[in-house]
């Protein structure tokens, strides 16, 4: 069993609740969208195919238990719910960053998901497959990208019609790197409340000229 891999590198979890945390990012190749402001687009075609079973040594090789798997987008892939369930079955604490337009339960519902559900500013609104958010289990997160008020109110608009599983504060407003000022986002987030938290991308503040494998 192969899956094409973008690559594999060990870092500080620059998102999410697991911010802060050491992490070995696998990123797989190839992804369905086209996000506007998509900073990873080296993983659109860039990979090689790599067994199961060295991608578990690979990832083993670090001596970090939390493990997030990226894209691109990683359901593109079939092998992507054997990776999970092999990762989960070896202790590693496992999450899954996903667009959320492919159906979220042919993943294990012990690795956590982190979908993002597209704005308005992304042009791949149109592709969110809203489905999936009652799906999502309490520990699971969801994540607005935001560039503007437009698309903050769109997020607003997803809560208010949406009956959420996961806890409040999972959560996240991301506003795009260099897009909005950060101030902005978070003055619109004390003023209209809603349950949720405000994020920035901790990698890009770390390592601001590097965009990869970091």
């Amino acid at each position: 069993m192969e899956l094409i891999v973008n690559e594999i590198f060990c870092s500080i979890q620059g998102e999410g609740l697991d911010q802060g945390r050491p992490c070995v990012m696998i990123r797989l190749t190839g992804c369905n969208l086209r996000c506007s402001y998509c900073d990873t687009r080296y993983s659109f075609d860039e990979g090689e195919k790599i067994n199961l079973d060295s991608i578990i040594e690979r990832v083993s090789s670090f001596g970090v238990k939390l493990v997030e798997i990226t894209g691109g987008e990683p359901l593109m892939q079939k092998s992507t719910p054997a990776l999970v369930k092999k990762l989960i079955e070896m202790g590693f604490e496992t999450l899954m960053e996903t667009n959320g337009s492919y159906d979220i339960d042919i993943v294990s519902k012990d690795c956590v998901k982190i979908m993002d559900i597209k704005t308005p500013s992304s042009k791949m609104d149109k592709f969110n497959l809203y489905s999936n958010i009652e799906k999502l289990q309490n520990r699971d997160q969801i994540k607005f990208v935001v560039s503007d008020k437009t698309d903050f109110n769109f997020a607003l608009d997803v809560l208010k019609k949406s009956k959420l599983k996961i806890k409040p504060e999972n959560v996240i407003f991301s506003p795009v790197f260099n897009k909005i000022d950060f101030k902005e986002l978070a003055s619109w987030i004390v003023k209209y409340k809603p349950d949720s938290r405000m994020q920035i991308q901790m990698h890009k503040v770390i390592w601001p000229e590097s965009m990869r494998g970091v």
